[in-house]
């Protein structure tokens, strides 16, 4: 599945877990598990707790997600 298939969603990221793992709260109230994807990986954008980001989660699987972009 390719990351312009992914439903796009806004949350705030409330914790950061060993392994590289996030959890956020979308704007609906639902906590996910969330990792960096590949491009935020490549270029070291830091994400910390607090920050607003945009996630991308798969139809099949909506607990997990994607972080694809972190606000200003």
């Amino acid at each position: 599945m390719s990351r312009d298939d992914l439903a796009q969603l806004e949350g705030k990221v409330v914790e950061a877990n060993a392994g590289g793992i996030y959890k956020v709260t979308l704007e609906n109230g639902v906590t996910i598990n969330t990792k960096l994807c590949g491009k935020m990986r490549r270029f070291n954008i830091r994400v910390v707790i607090g920050d607003k980001v945009t996630v991308g989660v798969s139809p099949y699987d909506p607990t997990h997600g994607l972080i694809l972009y972190r606000q200003k």
